[in-house]
């Protein structure tokens, strides 16, 4: 596979190629516009240099987003005059490179863009893969800010999806270590392992559990594996989901078979393309991180994700994404929130609730119960910090603390056990779970971090 920045430079030539000698029309035409734009990529440096004259000259800063995009597949020989008339036009100086630029550009939403953004992106996209122009074109419906999709180097599709994948039972997962992290899902006694070490190269799978269609959607950038209920109201079929290979604020875009309209994968809903405006928004169920050691022992009868994937992949713990997951860095700009957690510290996230709440997973140190509320909804937190584990439950006034075991609790002068889908008191009495997951605090943050709330240390 070719490397981002080999690919970047035959965007940038071939959209060179493709631009034309527009006719004499007004600057304001949004073809016009669209067509001076596609000239910044133009190899004949008197065209592209006419180009980024014309945008200097026009004085606006709502082609700021062709410039930065320019900026990114541009060769580095071409860079300073690209910046030059970013910083002309916006009166800015946020830094020399795309990642600055990129995020400048998020905090500065009032910029817009040009009339006619719409084709010149869709163009751009197209020729890094021809598939982006199913998801991205001229008068697409969006909610989402299209000069912040970003290519996330890889095509559509290029991160594969595993679809109603083999799974084996558990005592023949000899390839598992036992301090494997897995995704476990329980629904309705249908227990389920994916090892993360095989979903880091796949980020999505689709499959029917308990005979409840789901897809968990798993944003390594972001760290965070989120299991949806893809059955909607009003829809005969469930959604079957896939990888788009494009990023919005450094989070994956996952797109529908169905319709192909883009979703975000951190809210459940679509964003770009037909569906954008429907108010569909998936129902998050619960889904917990642990051991392999730890989820087999508390359920030994557990079917468990095969290594016959049908696609060739370095399977080994840490070979996809090991170095970023050890690094504090981001691969893809967006802004961060920095003053309260650092942007990849980890977070437990409530989902479906009436308000977000987040808790810093080194809460859990040691394994830990917590009592909190929720605006009028009491719940107990049940974790890990080591195994980024955490469970929530409704606990309905009882205080709540650690029993004699790791599946135990104590509250309301009872003894509890703690199962995938409620907490059962040795009376009888039930509480049930709560949906949730681990995320990086960068992406909580940018999604909730203005209405949510963030649990104290």
């Amino acid at each position: 596979m070719r490397t981002i920045l080999s690919m970047a430079i035959t965007v940038f030539v071939a959209l060179g190629a493709l631009t034309t000698t527009p006719q004499v029309q007004a600057q304001e035409n949004p073809q016009y516009l669209a067509e001076r734009a596609a000239e910044l990529f133009d190899q004949v440096e008197t065209k592209r240099r006419a180009a980024i004259e014309f945008f200097v000259a026009r004085g606006k800063a709502d082609a700021a987003p062709a410039l930065i995009e320019a900026l990114r597949f541009s060769p580095r020989r071409h860079e300073a005059s690209f910046l030059t008339a970013l910083e002309t036009i916006t009166k800015a100086k946020p830094g020399r490179s795309w990642h600055d630029w990129m995020i400048w550009q998020e905090r500065n939403a009032a910029i817009g863009v040009f009339p006619g953004f719409d084709a010149f992106k869709a163009r751009v996209l197209s020729l890094v893969d021809p598939a982006f122009q199913t998801f991205v074109h001229s008068g697409v419906r969006h909610d989402i800010r299209l000069e912040e999709i970003a290519w996330g180097g890889v095509p559509v599709d290029g991160i594969p999806a595993l679809t109603n994948p083999k799974l084996i039972a558990a005592n023949d997962a000899t390839y598992l270590g036992k301090d494997d992290l897995v995704f476990g899902v329980a629904i309705a006694g249908d227990i389920r392992a994916y090892p993360l070490r095989i979903l880091d190269w796949h980020e999505m799978f689709n499959d029917v559990v308990g005979g409840v269609p789901v897809s968990l959607a798993y944003c390594t950038l972001c760290g965070s594996g989120i299991l949806f209920d893809t059955r909607v109201v009003g829809r005969e079929e469930p959604f079957v989901f896939g990888s788009s290979g494009l990023l919005y604020r450094s989070n994956k875009l996952m797109y529908d078979q169905q319709t192909k309209s883009l979703w975000n994968q951190f809210t459940g809903r679509p964003v770009v393309g037909p569906l954008t405006g429907s108010g569909i928004e998936l129902k998050t169920l619960p889904v917990v991180i642990t051991s392999w050691e730890k989820w087999r022992t508390a359920h030994p009868q557990t079917k468990v994700l095969s290594l016959a994937t049908g696609h060739r992949r370095d399977y080994r713990a840490g070979a996809a994404y090991g170095e970023y997951f050890s690094s504090p860095n981001l691969m893809f700009p967006t802004s961060t929130d920095d003053r309260t957690l650092a942007p990849k510290d980890y977070v437990f996230a409530l989902r479906g609730a009436q308000s977000e709440k987040a808790w810093p997973l080194d809460r859990f140190k040691g394994g830990a119960v917590i009592n909190d509320r929720v605006g009028a909804l009491d719940l107990v937190l049940v974790g890990d910090a080591e195994t980024r584990t955490v469970r929530a439950f409704r606990r309905d006034g009882i205080d709540f603390k650690k029993g004699a075991s790791a599946n135990e609790l104590i509250g309301g002068g009872e003894t509890w056990t703690v199962t995938e889908d409620e907490l059962i008191a040795a009376s009888g009495r039930r509480l049930t779970r709560l949906p949730g997951h681990i995320a990086y605090w960068f992406a909580w943050s940018g999604y909730f971090g203005a209405t949510g709330e963030l649990s104290a240390r």
